[in-house]
């Protein structure tokens, strides 16, 4: 009994000496949330990913604030969860969301988020601005990201910002997976007719759609079950038709790269960046379709700028949220 006291005090002498006990470690959170999914990373105070997790979309222009705040805090236990990490430990956030460009569906968004989180050094931007953050670091660039919807967001030395597109499904998304699923259907029903060219798209509309045939595709598509996400999603069969060298799926691809090198441009205009060479990264699932979406988007851009250049993002998004969280976030 002797030997066993002995060594409970030194256990607690160890675990509290000089009067300190052992400290959970600080957690920076960085969100990317978009029409489709929301993708949430937890950084430690060394600049190291320890967790990563992911829910459904948060754009609260498609889906609520309130919807899109649930779906980031499922995403922040999914990682938690993963890393077996308490929720508790997070101590500055970033958010980067589409379909937060106004100040007001910010304010909203980081009321609701702090309310039912208490994390109250968060930040709330546009997933663009997180994006460049991830493929520049700070210097001048500009970011495409076709997802569920498309934007271009870009930077110059003076820190002067300009964006083009993200305008949503009814307005744009041109060169977005909204858009390039749009542009398939429209081509589907034109062969359906006899007015268009037929092609393979046909039948996988009707699979992923779950149509008996083209002709019945105009009750799948406008059933309540189909969202803008749901139409989206169609567009990673018309990169799959398209690399197995469907006419119509690779001019579709080929309209989508144009739309989205035109979309730079723009935003090179405005930043007077045509004469520089300059970075542009490339985020979002569309671009799996690679040189069949970005040789024509290159070829646009070079019209304007040609000492321009795609590259590879440094950083994911939700990463570069979470690392803006650490260095805009303090200690405790």
């Amino acid at each position: 009994m002797k030997f066993f006291a002995v060594d409970v005090k030194r256990m607690l002498n160890g675990s509290q000496k000089n009067g300190r006990k052992r400290r959970s470690p600080l957690l920076f959170l960085g969100i990317d949330g978009g029409g489709t999914k929301t993708n949430a990373a937890l950084m430690n105070a060394a600049e190291e990913v320890i967790a990563e997790g992911a829910s459904g979309p948060s754009n609260p222009l498609r889906v609520g604030v309130e919807t899109a705040v649930s779906n980031i805090s499922k995403a922040i236990e999914s990682a938690c969860d993963e890393g077996g990490l308490s929720r508790g430990d997070i101590v500055a956030a970033t958010l980067g969301l589409a379909g937060v460009r106004r100040q007001d569906i910010k304010e909203r968004v980081r009321e609701s988020f702090v309310k039912r989180l208490g994390i109250r050094k968060a930040t709330v931007m546009t997933d663009a601005e997180i994006a460049l953050f991830g493929t520049t670091f700070g210097r001048p660039g500009l970011v495409v990201i076709a997802g569920t919807g498309s934007i271009c967001l870009g930077k110059n030395e003076k820190g002067k910002l300009a964006i083009s597109g993200g305008w949503g499904p009814l307005a744009g998304d041109e060169g977005g997976g909204v858009g390039i699923a749009q542009a398939a259907l429209h081509r589907v029903a034109k062969a359906s007719d006899g007015r268009g060219i037929p092609t393979a798209l046909s039948k996988q509309a009707s699979e992923y759609f779950r149509a008996s045939g083209p002709e019945n595709l105009i009750v799948a598509i406008y059933s309540p079950q189909v969202d803008n996400t749901r139409i989206a999603g169609f567009a990673r069969l018309v990169v799959e038709t398209a690399l197995k060298g469907d006419k119509i799926a690779v001019e579709i691809l080929h309209d989508a790269g144009r739309e989205l090198g035109l979309a730079a441009c723009a935003v090179l205009k405005q930043l007077k960046l045509e004469r520089q060479k300059v970075p542009i990264g490339c985020v979002g699932g569309i671009f799996h379709a690679g040189k069949l979406l970005t040789k024509p988007m290159l070829e646009t851009i070079h019209k304007a700028a040609p000492n321009a250049y795609l590259t590879e993002p440094l950083m994911k998004p939700s990463h570069a949220a979470a690392l803006m969280a650490l260095r805009n976030g303090g200690k405790r």
